[in-house]
This record gives C-alpha cells, sequence and structure tokens, in this order.
C-alpha cells in the first residue's frame, strides 16, 4: 500500500471516528472506531512526509481528545 493511500486512510478512519462520536452512537461501536483510526494513523506514520507526520499528529491529538 502506498504512503498516500494510508494517510488517505488514516484520516478517513479518524473522520469516521469523530462522526460516530459526534452521533452519540454505542459505546462499542465508538470504541471499535476509535481503535480502527489509532491503527491507520499509526501505520501511515512510518510512511509518510514531514508534511503528513505533522498532520498525522493532529489527528492523534483528535482521536486522544475523543476518549
Amino acid at each position: 500500500m502506498g504512503k498516500d493511500q494510508l494517510f488517505q486512510e488514516a484520516r478517513h478512519f479518524v473522520e469516521l471516528a469523530q462522526t460516530l462520536a459526534s452521533e452519540n452512537n454505542d459505546p462499542h461501536e465508538q470504541a471499535k472506531a476509535l481503535a480502527v483510526a489509532k491503527n491507520a494513523v499509526s501505520s501511515a506514520f512510518a510512511n509518510s512526509t514531514f508534511a503528513q507526520q505533522r498532520q498525522l499528529r493532529e489527528f492523534q491529538d483528535t482521536l486522544d481528545r475523543l476518549q
């Protein structure tokens, strides 16, 4: 998988976790989405550019606030 694809997936899963959290869905579903998003951010980080790493840190901060 290319680094851009990993980055895009991370962005997608962070957005999904944010949506689930804002809609007050089932806590189990929220936790699952949060775990998937964190994994996606982690996977993307090692294979990303400096600019993408900066955005991934912001994504991680967002996920930390959702916990």
